[in-house]
């Protein structure tokens, strides 16, 4: 083919022999058709005009912009703009390169086949793009084609998210290189961002980098900067995260006169850093700094791995319920982290910061809570947390709305309706006696419905008896708080006669139906029980079958009523308000119990002065039905013997009884009953070192104790009309009672007795103390002279013990002589016997202590011999018998052999659970439990005989295994958590374990008495005493005669800081008590009052106006605020009343105020707590008053009859 085809033909026709034509010349791939068609387009484009071709390439240019501006978000004109500029850099470029313009008109631009062939192509794929493309339907040139299109790049998001709306696509951003769910040691990811992602703005956590001048910036320098650390390297740079930008010619000039004197004292370069420096006299280098910043590092890195565990422990056990609440709960620990740093910053900046995040830190605990409780919805723990983080952040009536909502739902939990009565309790805004009082009703009649197996739906739980009584015993204390007392000894009355005299024939109906019947015995206006002629709900019901009761013929009293007409204004000329505290008091005193009319004497309703005296009064029907709904309900069952003992005991513990709590167990909340400063003053008394434990306080005001703070009672004991009530009670019990029940009433009648001659003692009234000693001793030989009495050495003891308190020791001895000869040859084998030799020689050590020179020989001290004639198992008449030596040396090696065979043997019947199976048949078995005779005799006996290091090795060893042995049997107790959910339930804890924890307590409280009396009687030191006690201490934290005597140990040092660490300890460590935070408080007034002692000694000469304030005032108010913010000392009444005291005394009666208002949000109930307010703040009397009112706290004497006294 030719090389020009365009004159092939010319060529073909001329020479005729191709062979002749040069090969290389001719074109075989061309085809003359093709280039044919080319030209004849060439031509149709060049005839077309010059302006029409720049109009098309106008509206090309406007098209695509147009496109551009709806496809981006941006502005159009920021879009318009770069287009035109991107058309003058194009037109510059095709003007340099030599090539004329789109614009210039000229007919002579070259149209190269190849880009004809391209745009045809193009044109090729912009129809058949169509179909793959999204486009208007209105943009289509013919609608009926291409109505669908392909989608070759598909978006996973709408078959992920099921949906095509673009809202409804979650956007993330990875933070980290972490990945969850991988284990960190064999496994990981690697991200790897990809390289053709544009260029973004630096940022930094996820935030836009900030210039150095921004607030951000100058917050971070200011702030204490990490230490950065090269991987390379093992020392800290700089403590700054930026370069500083010094001086260089200043830093050349130290850094050449440091080498100079480096090279002046180091010439040969053989001395380290730190002794080149000492030579220079120059200290070492300071990295306090360096040390501070790595201490904040390490302890955020801590909170860090602490969260992290935490939530991956949660993911791998989501049903652990006590693993949420630590987490719930280390959200506080994490906030005090946080505010760890910041002691440099001003106090109140500080509390404001907290202030502030407070909120944030509930809210998400509430989400934690949420959470778990989302998790397990049927844990009641987790819920009452839930609750307890919402009381400060919803509202009182949805907060109501909730707990009613969880006590719904759970109606079985004993642990839920006492979080819940003490939320009714102690919430001011909704609070009223009746409400409440209502409410404990609802919670036992709903507990014993679900005891009688009436509410199907849930079962009974284990223990519910015991927390049924618990519940009522709390009501009781509740309405004498309030002032109500005779609301209580009615509820009392009632469940004795429910208890003990019901009928045979209504035993086996359910509580609800007992209680109906019981209702038609309780309107016949019948005696009850205390009462003159009572008889019983059995007999009543049995003579109404048979035609009623006889009337017997009135007897004539021989007694008559002391009515002592007394003014009860003595004096008018003091002020209002203590007028009114003296006749409100001594009114408590005297009317404790209901008034009803005595027929006899042709008494009615009318001849009753006090209307709110007449609750039992049921004469009247409409009256009855009113107050029978208010006890009625809170009627429940008692089945065991043993329960209903503890119900007795409950009683007499209410009336100001001594009990002893192995039979009867602790109250509940004993915080809640706190009241007495008593519990606080015990163990004191220098002329009983040795047996002033043996009656304790307990710090709960009995009935008709209502005062103030520091008032005393009008009278000891519950007067003679209390006590001739309590006195029918029992003599109407005995022949229902078994014997060994009727032993433990009998000895608490006896401690009480003995504890009235106690504080006469301690009065110093010897009139009065005479004449007490007479009816004491008239009331014990009364008992003693009972058949079951007769033979109860524990009778006996107590009284001995209460005519040596009278002084009388020869009759004492004689008591003590009989008792041991009653004893026999039990001799160690009996631990009452035991326990009455201890007392007996305890008693004598502290005669001949004060006897001016003592025993000197060992074989006549009278104590000696009463241990020695003990362990022989012979009784003697005489305690001061002369012994031999080699009688104490077989005295010592019984006492060893029967301490180690008795630890033995109670390991053996404890672990073989024989008490469990015996508990109701061997009663003697159980009393081989108390070891505290055994243990207190060989111990007094080695101190006697050997030295205080021997006894007190007796002591630490029964300690040591039994505390252990208890340890073993309650391992949940360990566990410091809120008491409603974690504390065992009592039925759990067996009538052994609560005799092993008295035990091991009384054992403690021995050691610490006898080491103390060694110490004022000789010269030892303190060390093995305070460690005795610290030891004693954390395993019993609630005792308060241990806490006693450690604080009277510590007060003789000056100083304080061994003793605040260790009570620092012991509160962090126990928030179920408030007893070591009453005694740390305790212990900063003591210290203060010998500084301002000193302070006042040092200016004998001239007066101070006002002490110099030494600190101690701020730390016993910071005392205070912890522990009324406690969930304990929030609700004692005894710690807010000593916090408002102590304010007064310092002066800050305003602060006093406010805080009284305060008490009041969360003790509202405590009469004596009004009383305060009105001896601290008499000015406003009118105002207290007012409150009681309308909270129906008990007022017997309202200001319109204070004045009418007044003016009389």
């Amino acid at each position: 083919m030719a090389l020009f085809p365009a004159f092939a033909e010319v060529s073909e026709n001329k020479v005729e022999d191709s062979s002749k034509e040069l090969d290389w010349l001719n074109n075989k791939s061309f085809q003359a058709g093709n280039a044919l068609s080319l030209h004849s387009r060439f031509l149709e484009k060049s005839t077309e005009k010059p302006n029409q071709r720049e109009e098309s390439v106008g509206k090309d240019i406007t098209c695509s912009d147009g496109e551009g501006s709806e496809k981006d978000d941006g502005p159009p004109k920021k879009k318009k703009k770069k287009s035109e500029k991107k058309r003058k850099k194009k037109k510059k470029h095709k003007k340099k390169s030599g090539r004329p313009s789109d614009s210039s008109g000229s007919d002579s631009e070259t149209i190269y086949p190849s880009d004809l062939k391209t745009e045809e192509e193009g044109i090729r794929q912009q129809s058949a793009s169509l179909g793959t493309r999204f486009s208007w339907l209105d943009d289509l040139q013919s609608p009926t084609e291409n109505l669908f299109c392909v989608d070759c790049k598909p978006d996973p998001a709408n078959w992920t998210y099921k949906s095509l709306y673009r809202g409804d696509v979650a956007r993330y951003r990875r933070k980290g290189n972490s990945s969850l769910g991988l284990d960190l040691r064999r496994q990981g990811v690697s991200w790897e961002d990809s390289e053709t992602k544009k260029k973004k703005k630096v940022r930094v956590n996820g935030n836009a980098a900030d210039r150095y001048y921004s607030v951000a910036t100058r917050k971070l320098l200011r702030a204490t900067p990490p230490v950065p650390v090269t991987p390379g390297s093992g020392d800290a740079l700089n403590s700054t995260s930026f370069l500083p930008l010094g001086d260089a010619e200043r830093d050349n000039t130290r850094h050449e006169l440091d080498s100079k004197a480096q090279m002046s004292v180091n010439p040969l370069g053989v001395y380290d850093a730190s002794t080149s420096l000492w030579m220079q006299g120059k200290g070492p280098l300071l990295q306090d700094d360096v040390k501070q910043v790595t201490e904040t590092e390490k302890k955020s890195e801590y909170v860090v791995g602490r969260t992290e565990e935490f939530n991956r422990r949660l993911r791998e056990q989501p049903a652990d319920t006590q693993l949420w609440i630590e987490f719930i709960r280390y959200q506080d620990e994490q906030s005090a982290a946080a505010f760890g740093g910041d002691e440099e910053q001003q106090g109140g900046d500080l509390a404001e910061r907290r202030k502030s995040s407070y909120r944030a830190i509930l809210e998400k605990k509430l989400s934690i809570a949420d959470r778990a409780v989302e998790t397990n919805p049927t844990c009641v723990a987790l819920q009452l947390e839930r609750l307890r983080i919402c009381q400060d952040l919803w509202e009182p009536s949805t907060l109501a709305k909730e707990w009613k909502k969880l006590v719904f739902l759970h109606p079985n939990s004993a642990p839920l309706w006492r979080k819940y009565l003490l939320f009714t309790q102690s919430y001011f805004s909704s609070f009223s006696v009746t409400k409440v009082n209502s409410a404990y009703g609802k919670c036992l009649s709903t507990l014993s419905a679900v005891r009688d197996g009436s509410m199907v739906s849930h079962p009974a739980l284990p223990g519910i008896e015991e927390d049924m009584l618990d519940i009522f015993t709390q009501q009781c204390h509740f309405l004498r708080q309030s002032g109500h007392c005779e609301k209580a000894i009615s509820l009392f009355q009632a469940m004795i006669d429910f208890s003990y005299f019901k009928p045979d024939s209504v035993k086996k109906l359910s509580t609800k139906q007992q209680v109906d019947f019981f209702e038609t015995f309780w309107d016949s206006g019948e005696a009850r029980v205390g009462e003159i002629g009572a008889r019983g709900w059995k007999a009543w019901m049995t003579q109404q079958e048979r035609g009623g009761w006889v009337q017997p013929p009135a007897e004539d009293e021989e007694e008559e009523e002391e009515e002592e007409d007394e003014e009860e204004v003595k004096d008018r000329s003091q002020p209002r308000g203590t007028v009114w505290l003296d006749v409100e008091s001594s009114r408590e005193a005297a009317h404790w119990l209901p008034w009803r009319p005595d027929k006899a004497k042709g008494q009615s309703e009318e001849d009753c002065e006090d209307p709110d005296r007449q609750v039992l009064l049921s004469d009247d029907l409409v009256t009855f039905e009113v107050l029978f709904d208010d006890i009625g309900p809170s009627l429940i069952c008692l089945t065991s013997p043993e329960l209903q003992l503890r119900f007795l005991l409950s009683f007499l513990a209410f009336l100001g009884f001594p009990v002893d709590f192995v039979f009867s167990a602790a109250p509940y909340q004993p915080s809640m009953l706190l009241e007495n400063l008593s519990l606080l003053t015990q163990g004191a008394e220098l002329q009983r070192p040795l047996t002033s434990f043996n009656l304790l306080e307990t710090g709960i005001n009995p009935v008709g104790h209502m005062t103030t703070l520091q008032g005393t009672r009008k009278w000891l004991g519950l007067g003679k009309q209390g006590e001739k009530f309590l006195s029918n009670v029992f003599s109407m019990l005995q022949p229902f009672l078994p014997p060994p029940h009727r032993a433990v009433l009998s000895l608490s009648w006896m401690l009480y007795e003995k504890l009235k001659v106690l504080h006469c003692l301690r009065s110093g009234n010897k009139k009065r103390l005479r004449a007490q000693g007479k009816s004491s001793k008239r009331v014990a030989k009364r008992l003693l002279k009972e058949p079951d009495n007769r033979s109860s050495l524990v009778l006996w003891r107590e009284y001995a013990h209460l005519e040596w308190v009278l002084g009388n020791l020869d009759e004492a001895r004689k008591v003590f002589s009989t008792a041991t000869a009653m004893g026999g040859t039990r001799g160690l084998s009996s631990p009452a016997l035991c326990e009455l030799c201890l007392l007996w020689s305890q008693l004598e050590v502290e005669n001949s202590a004060k006897e001016p020179g003592g025993v000197a020989d060992v074989t006549t001290s009278p104590a000696i011999a009463v241990l020695t004639r003990l362990a022989e198992g012979t009784s003697s008449s005489s305690s001061s018998q002369t012994l031999t030596p080699v009688s104490i040396l077989k005295a010592r090696r019984s006492y060893d052999q029967a301490l180690s065979s008795s630890l033995s043997s109670l390991d053996q019947m404890i672990q073989n659970h024989q008490l469990d199976r015996n508990e109701a048949q061997d009663e003697p078995q159980k009393e081989k439990l108390r070891l505290r005779g055994l243990a207190g005799c060989y111990a007094l006996f080695q101190y006697l005989t050997v030295s205080v290091q021997a006894a007190n090795a007796v002591y630490s060893q029964a300690r040591e295994r039994m505390e252990d042995l208890h340890r073993s049997l309650t391992p949940e107790r360990q566990l410091h958590h809120d008491e409603a959910t974690s504390r065992p339930s009592r039925s759990v804890l067996s009538h052994h374990v609560r005799w092993l924890a008295s035990d091991c307590e009384a054992l403690a409280e021995q050691q610490a008495a006898l080491l103390r009396y060694n110490n004022s009687v000789g010269v030892c030191p303190l060390a093995t005493l305070r460690q005795m006690l610290t030891c004693s201490l954390s395993a019993w934290p609630c005792s308060a005669p241990l806490w006693s005597v450690y604080v009277q140990v510590e007060n003789h040092y000056h100083s304080a800081g061994r003793a605040r660490r260790f009570f620092h300890s012991v509160t962090r460590d126990n928030s179920s008590s408030v007893v070591p935070r009453l005694f740390a408080i305790v212990a900063e007034q003591h210290r203060k009052q010998l500084v301002d002692a000193a302070q006042r000694s040092c200016c004998s000469d001239e007066a101070l106006p006002i002490l110099p304030e030494n600190g101690l005032s701020n730390r016993i108010r910071g005392l205070f605020e912890s522990a009324t913010s406690t969930e304990m000392g929030a609700h004692c009444p005894l710690l807010w009343r000593m916090y408002i005291h102590f304010l007064v005394s310092e002066g800050k009666v305003d602060k006093a105020r406010g805080i009284f208002y305060k008490a009041l949000q969360n003790i509202p109930w405590v009469k004596g707590l009004y009383m305060d307010a009105v001896q601290l703040f008499p000015d406003h009397l009118q105002e207290f008053v007012d409150l009681m009112t309308e909270k129906e706290l008990r007022l017997r004497l309202p200001l319109e009859e204070l004045d009418i006294l007044l003016e009389d």
